[in-house]
Formats: C-alpha cells, structure tokens, sequence
C-alpha cells in the first residue's frame, strides 16, 4: 500500500532534529539514560504573567474560531512589537498570525514560489527550509558558508549564486544552527546586492531575535530599499519558552499578508483562540521580562565552550545568539573509534548517540556536512554531563 504515497511524500525528507529526537525517546523507553542535546527547545517553563492571561482567556470564554489572519487586538500587538523593537512600521493588513512561525515559512514560500524557481538558502541554515520549498516545488540553492567565516556569507557568494531563476532568499539572524548573529553593516552590504535584482524577495527569520549576547539584533526590513521586499517571520516559541503553544507571525507587503492569508484559510484557518491571547501579553511586555532567560543561556554558552575546549578534534567558534554550538569534527572523519568507523558528520551523531548516550544533531541536515549541532537549551547539570560523556566516549 506505500507504494501508493505520492511522489511528493515519498521525496520529502524527515526532519533531521525531530527524527534525533524519536530515536531519543525510542532509547530511554527501554530505559537507556539519554542526555538530549538535539532539539531546539528551552528548558524553562512558560512565564507566570502569560500563563495567567491564558487561563484568564479560557474563563472568558475564548473557544470560537478566530479569524484566519489572527484577532484584530493581537495584530495591533504585534504592530506596535515590531515598531518598539525593530523600527519597522507595519499596519494591521500586513500581519498575518500562523501555528508557529513554521507555517507563517511555508505560507510565504507556498504564495510567491512556482515550479522550477530557484530559493537561495544561506547555508548553515533551519533544516526545514529546503523541504518547504521542495513542496513548493521549487529549487532549494545553498549559499555555504563555514567555521571560518563565523558561518556567514559574503557579498561576492551571494552575487555569484544569484540566476535568472532566482526568487526569493531565505536569511535567518540570530542562526540556527550556528549561532552567528549578522551585524548591520554586514547586512548592507548584501542588500546592495539584491538591489540590482528587484526582482528577489526575501525572507528573514527573526524567530531568535531577542536571545543574543551582544551583537544588536538588525531586521533586514529596516533597509528602507528592502522594506516592500522582505517577509519578517517571527514567533513565540524561542523567546518566551512557548514551543507547543505554536504562534508565529509574518510583517510583510500587504499584497503577500493577503495571499497568505488566503493561502492559510484553506490548510488550518486562524491559530488557537487562548494562546492568541496569550500573545498579546507576551508581546506587550518589555523585553527585560524575559532577560533572565536570556542570561542564563548566555552563561550556559560560555561553559559548553570551556567544555568543549577540552576535547582534541572539535573546532570552535564563539556563537552570538541563539542557543546552539556548532563545532566542525571533521577531524574525525575516516577514523576508527573503539572499532567504528566515522565517516561523516552522520556517522558522528549517531556513534555520540550509541556510545556516550547523547543526542545532537548531523550538520548535513543543516547544509554543513563537516559540523553537529549541540543545543545547550538544557540545564547546566546536564550540559556537564553530556560533555563529560562524549569526551569519554571519544578517547582512542
């Protein structure tokens, strides 16, 4: 019967970190003690003033469907979120609210991208990038960059990796998986680029725009020639420690806001009633609310570094946002460790998995075949465990 499955399945890959985290699951119901460095999820729970407004919603008998784009007030939030915070002036027709910043990827690439068009992904890049534009079925294009570049890009690559097929590019600051956070003036410069081509739009994905350790967060919108060309996604999962209550949302040209909205009626129509209304409390307290958050990852940072440090064949560099390490271990590749073989970055995931009993991430995943991701989304106790473990498992 699967041979029944459309082709458009049958070639969609599974998602690198959610597949990790099954397998991850799968190990510790046979009771094997698994340290989970893999997904992408805070640690923390959801703050006390946005559960409140939550439970607050439910007795207010908030249980209708809501409207496809978002509630009206929250649109108004998110507005005001993006003026106060980014400098970007939006009005209410240009917001469309989605489950989870996700489907706010899908829908933009889902409305703008036709068969056989060319998407640059600035590689190391979100995994889910390249299947979205798959089921566009358009033609994922990476723009590699790597440890010696802090992970970004160039003026020149962008220049050379632009076609007459291009049109759209995925960019996402602070990086996961890298970490790396784009300045402003690096930012410039590649919109001096793209202004020769106005015909390219872009999507910047802001989703870790307030945990970063230094470098000012710099929306690629706020370039006043790039403004009516850009789709800012952003969401609530990272920031705030609300990964399942799912919302993200898109400032973007009103004639796109429209089209996905259009495009979001027909798949799932309006996100959940109560964490919309979560939302508007999320995004109308100061960001020093989640500050705390924010330190602790920061601290967490500098002792997964110093761990790591410690272990012959990880390249390091010192990631400015985000909470993700990213090291290059092709020193290992073509080794034999305690009998196996590591031939890639795969092969690398899977022995941390089987012998230190950690999970992370391969870099193929991301467009960074000779990297993994470790995420230190976790407690300190379980950060010195893990790397305690693997620098075990990892002696000749």
């Amino acid at each position: 019967m699967e041979n029944n499955l459309s082709d458009r399945i049958n070639n969609l890959p599974v998602s690198a970190t959610l597949a990790m985290a099954a397998k991850t699951r799968e190990l510790k119901e046979k009771g094997i003690d698994i340290i989970g460095l893999s997904l992408g999820e805070p640690d923390f729970n959801t703050p006390d003033f946005i559960k409140k407004v939550a439970k607050q919603a439910i007795d207010d008998n908030y249980n209708s469907y809501t409207p496809v784009d978002g509630y009206s007030d929250l649109k108004k939030s998110i507005c005001n979120k993006f003026l106060r915070d980014n400098c970007l002036k939006y009005e209410t027709n240009q917001i469309v609210v989605s489950t989870g910043a996700k489907q706010s990827i899908a829908n933009a690439v889902q409305v703008l991208i036709n068969p056989g068009d060319d998407v640059l992904l600035v590689a190391p890049y979100w995994v889910s990038y390249s299947a979205i534009v798959m089921l566009a079925e358009g033609n994922p294009i990476e723009v590699r960059s790597d440890i010696s570049s802090d992970f970004k890009i160039t003026p020149l690559q962008l220049e050379n990796s632009i076609t007459k097929k291009t049109k759209l590019l995925i960019i996402n600051s602070p990086n996961n998986p890298s970490g790396s956070v784009y300045t402003e003036k690096e930012f410039l410069e590649l919109s001096k680029v793209l202004e020769k081509y106005p015909e390219i739009y872009i999507l910047s994905d802001e989703i870790y725009e307030h945990i970063n350790y230094g470098v000012p967060h710099f929306s690629f919108a706020k370039i006043p020639s790039m403004f009516k060309r850009t789709i800012t996604v952003n969401g609530l999962a990272k920031a705030f420690a609300m990964t399942g209550w799912r919302i993200g949302y898109i400032g973007a040209p009103a004639w796109i806001a429209k089209a996905c909205t259009k495009m979001q009626g027909q798949i799932t129509s309006g996100a959940n009633c109560i964490a919309q209304r979560a939302t508007i409390a999320a995004l109308e307290a100061p960001p020093s609310k989640i500050k705390y958050m924010v330190d602790e990852f920061k601290s967490r940072r500098q002792l997964i570094i110093e761990l790591l440090k410690s272990i012959n064949g990880f390249k390091l560099n010192e990631p400015k946002g985000a909470f993700y390490i990213f090291p290059d271990i092709s020193e290992f590749f073509g080794k034999k460790i305690k009998g196996k073989r590591i031939n890639n970055a795969s092969d690398f995931t899977i022995y941390l998995l089987e012998e230190a009993h950690v999970a992370t991430v391969t870099g193929d995943a991301f467009g960074s075949p000779k990297n993994i991701r470790i995420s230190y989304a976790a407690s300190k106790e379980e950060i010195k465990e893990a790397i305690d473990r693997i620098k075990l498992s990892l002696e000749f």
